[in-house]
């Protein structure tokens, strides 16, 4: 029988067959994906074959298979090793706050890198718009909205506690399956019951003396919405380490020094320290943001973890 994985913990899988019915499986043997070097073979959204285990009402995974993508991070700092986040998925919604918690631009950068990697369209929500009332809070919001908008990335500002704009929230999902992603405490779980009271899922104050987050959401779970989409949510990322990139092909994918592909004076450019570089002049004058400039450079150099969290 063939299904969709809905529910990923680790060892247990839950598989929503094209009927309708949901069976709890577990892999069999060693089963791994070919060249994988992920933690986890079998991730939420990935297509299986599977058969009932004799006797039980549980199956057993065959078979993972094609993908037509997925996402995945580092598993942990030093690890070699990679963890799918999510597979066969539309469109990928990072949900950041501008305080409380506070979410970096080199968190959101990096995660946009990953989503253009993977050719995996992705846009930006800003959560806990009730807490944006001072005209610097104001102002840093509407920066940020701005620049992100103009490279290409939609951008929404929503209050889940005051349900503002999640009208138009539930319109970005509808008929798609979308990724959910963010830090603990960014209101993942309170966006998802603003749209679908009947999930009721699990919500937690954030920490005023850390101003963190608390997990809320253990292991990652597609939901099937009424307007026709599905969401994956998943735990809160309190990093997201990029995979396998080389320094030449870093700026591929940023969009705003994509444009300026093969227009420095060395075609192996890393838009560093390199004389003639298009991309440097394009910076100094204004039309590509200092701030994803410096995030691109932390990356680049390998001090993104260090400094974006």
């Amino acid at each position: 029988m063939e299904g969709i994985v809905t529910k990923s913990t680790g060892s247990w899988y839950r598989v929503i067959t094209t009927k309708g019915h949901a069976v709890d499986c577990r892999l069999r043997g060693k089963l791994k994906i070919a060249g994988s070097k992920a933690t986890n073979p079998v991730a939420v959204g990935d297509k299986v074959v599977f058969r009932m285990e004799d006797g039980n009402s549980t199956g057993i995974i065959e078979e993972i298979l094609d993908r037509k993508n997925y996402i995945i991070r580092k598993a942990t700092k030093l690890s070699r090793q990679t963890h799918v986040i999510a597979a066969n998925i539309d469109q990928a919604v990072i949900i950041v706050t501008l305080a409380l918690p506070r979410t970096s631009t080199g968190f959101i950068d990096r995660f946009l890198v990953t989503c253009e990697a993977y050719s995996i369209p992705a846009c930006i929500i800003f959560n806990k718009l009730d807490l944006i009332t001072t005209p610097g809070d104001k102002a840093k919001l509407e920066e940020l909205s701005r620049m992100y908008t103009l490279i290409g990335y939609p951008c929404l500002s929503v209050s889940a506690t005051e349900k503002t704009h999640t009208d138009q929230f539930d319109t970005l999902l509808k008929n798609k399956i979308s990724l959910l992603a963010g830090h603990s405490g960014v209101g993942k779980s309170a966006l998802i019951n603003a749209i679908e009271p009947g999930f009721d899922l699990k919500v937690q104050a954030v920490s005023k003396m850390h101003k963190k987050g608390r997990h809320t959401t253990t292991f990652a779970e597609m939901f099937k919405l009424s307007n026709g989409g599905h969401i994956i949510d998943t735990p809160g990322i309190k990093e997201f380490g990029l995979v396998n990139f080389e320094a030449w092909e870093l700026c591929h994918y940023f969009p705003e020094m994509r444009r300026f592909f093969n227009q420095c004076r060395y075609d192996n450019c890393t838009h560093y320290n390199e004389p003639g570089c298009r991309v440097k002049e394009e910076v100094s004058r204004g039309n590509i943001h200092i701030g994803r400039y410096e995030n691109y450079l932390n990356i680049l150099l390998g001090e993104d973890t260090r400094r974006s969290n």
